[in-house]
């Protein structure tokens, strides 16, 4: 018997105080705050979801400041844990004209430390009320512990016909490249919808066709495909309904493309949870990365369904 869903989305992972800069070249940082799933699940809950979040945090003034933002954002936060030994994780973000890149001191942090066994009771009943769990890659990179937790959170998802959307994310300064393929290559086998960029999918498969990346993502197990193009959109591939079709990107002038994916995912899951077809959810949650990017910072910029709404009314579908 399939247990009553409470909530649209939980997602796990770890959430971080973020240090964007404004400037390139300059010491100048604005603070904000990020990790993806914690990113995806507010954009989730800024388009409408009911929406929870698992993860661990240290006892001090970054975790206070991470808990009023979700509890601001009416995300469900009751089963996140305090760490009285460990810190909450940081990142910085500088920029160049070759784009962003991330720095963290995240090394010991309190959502590292997570272990299977804290799942057991509230976090695994949240997950069992959820219409969708959502990992990430970085999910799993965080350290050994974090990895296991996060194949232990699908298993309680499928058991409950929870479905698991899981985005590929991939930093390889948080594990080896061969790891990295090792896991995330199980966490396809798992997932109902696989989330990848063709960034991420070039670096792991060494495929460089988009079409193909699809082809090698089915083939691992996934059953749905959203593949993430950046500036040129996203592919979306539904092989129960013979969907495979380009979704083009909006033309905008990006600022900052920090957290833009997780923006993406948390709104198409938004969607997905409230019944749209998946080329639905996949127009409105293109329209929403693409406000989100005109703007600094992770999560200042996520945009309301008005702001969505009213890009999709100025475009062509």
């Amino acid at each position: 018997m399939m247990t009553e869903k409470k909530f649209d989305i939980t997602a796990l992972g770890e959430a971080m105080v973020e240090f964007n800069q404004t400037d390139p070249g300059q010491p100048q940082y604005l603070q904000g705050f990020g990790g993806d799933t914690s990113n995806a699940v507010i954009a989730a809950a800024r388009a409408g979801a009911s929406s929870a979040y698992l993860s661990r945090l240290g006892d001090d003034t970054f975790a206070e400041s991470l808990r009023a933002l979700w509890k601001n954002e009416r995300v469900h936060i009751d089963d996140i844990d305090t760490d009285l030994d460990s810190p909450t994780g940081i990142y910085f973000v500088t920029h160049t004209q070759h784009g962003h890149a991330f720095t963290y001191r995240r090394a010991g942090s309190a959502a590292s430390r997570m272990t299977p066994d804290w799942l057991m009771g509230k976090p695994q009943q949240l997950i069992e009320q959820s219409k969708w769990l959502h990992l990430s890659g970085i999910s799993l990179a965080i350290s050994e512990s974090a990895c296991e937790t996060a194949f232990a959170a699908m298993e309680i998802a499928r058991s409950a016909s929870t479905r698991i959307s899981f985005d590929s994310n991939l930093r390889l300064k948080l594990w080896p490249l061969q790891r990295a393929q090792q896991k995330i290559t199980a966490a396809i086998k798992e997932c109902d919808l696989f989330l990848p960029s063709m960034d991420d999918m070039t670096v792991l498969t060494g495929l460089s066709n988009p079409d193909a990346v699809i082809d090698w993502s089915h083939a691992q197990g996934a059953k749905s495909v959203v593949l993430k193009l950046g500036a040129e959109g996203a592919l979306i591939s539904e092989p129960k309904t013979g969907l495979r079709k380009l979704v083009k990107g909006h033309q905008v002038m990006a600022v900052d493309a920090t957290g833009a994916g997780d923006c993406f995912c948390g709104n198409l899951l938004a969607r997905l949870a409230a019944n749209d077809e998946l080329l639905t959810a996949v127009h409105y949650a293109n329209a929403a990365a693409s406000i989100a990017v005109q703007g600094w910072g992770a999560v200042s910029c996520l945009p309301s369904p008005d702001a969505v709404r009213k890009r999709l009314q100025s475009t062509s579908i």
